[in-house]
């Protein structure tokens, strides 16, 4: 039997053992602004690139979530199938690190008094991640980062103080993975294979989506939960998913405003 059966599911799950036990307080934190902000009529902001994509589409639309939450997925950063030629992975890289795009990207928006903002990026030293915190500070947003912080100590942070997403946050949730990202070790290999940030992004999300949905739950305030038919009914479902449409087209249209 293979030596590597299993490793990379140990790994996981000592990886969810080690944020259930160093995270928890900062999660509860943000779940409670992230209850204040949708329980106000406003919006949790997510942004991210490249696979930091992945906890925006957990977060909402889909199975389990209700809205409030709102995915800010630029493609030019985050499609990855073509990886070569044209839309490749070399011009994703290059554009995450272009200095003003986040700016060009929050112009778009307005942004309520009660909106968080809660950026994704395991490595949180490139440009584009960085900006989007600091722009959201100026805009009187509270800023979550969600980032590996040994990771991201271990590599060179960005432009001429190299500072890092995490020194641009009200509040850090660390993704817990080893620097690299990738956790298993193969014999006379020095290339690691199977990164864990994936995992850690998705338990965190929910787990925020889960308490914030119990804190609006409280006091009256979930939105409509899309739920599948197989659980509730096609009727139902189908319901719930109109319902929850319109909420977030009602919550973004206010968010559409942006500059002129």
């Amino acid at each position: 039997m293979s030596q590597m059966r299993g490793r990379w599911l140990r790994e996981a799950r000592a990886l969810l053992d080690r944020i259930e036990s160093t995270q928890a307080d900062g999660i509860a934190e943000v779940a409670a602004m992230c209850a204040e902000a949708i329980g106000a009529g406003g919006m949790a902001h997510l942004f991210g690139t490249g696979h930091s994509r992945i906890p925006l589409e957990e977060m909402f639309p889909r199975y389990g979530s209700y809205p409030g939450f709102h995915p800010i997925a630029e493609l030019s950063m985050t499609f990855h199938t073509q990886v070569a030629g044209a839309n490749g992975q070399r011009q994703a890289m290059f554009i995450e690190r272009i200095e003003g795009l986040a700016e060009t990207i929050l112009r778009n928006f307005e942004f309520r008094p009660h909106d968080l903002m809660i950026v994704f990026s395991a490595s949180g030293t490139t440009a584009v991640p960085i900006e989007m915190a600091i722009g959201s500070r100026e805009r009187g947003m509270k800023v979550v980062a969600v980032t590996a912080v040994e990771h991201s100590l271990a590599g060179v942070g960005h432009g001429p103080h190299g500072t890092r997403l995490l020194d641009h946050a009200d509040i850090v949730i660390d993704l817990c993975t080893p620097v690299g990202d990738a956790a298993v070790l193969l014999d006379e290999l020095d290339t690691p294979v199977g990164p864990l940030s994936t995992v850690a992004n998705a338990a965190i999300v929910n787990e925020i989506k889960v308490q914030t949905a119990e804190l609006l739950h409280e006091g009256g305030l979930l939105p409509p939960v899309l739920t599948s038919a197989t659980v509730v009914g096609r009727e139902r479902s189908e319901s719930l998913f109109e319902d929850a449409y319109k909420d977030h087209a009602r919550r973004l249209a206010q968010a559409l405003g942006g500059e002129q």
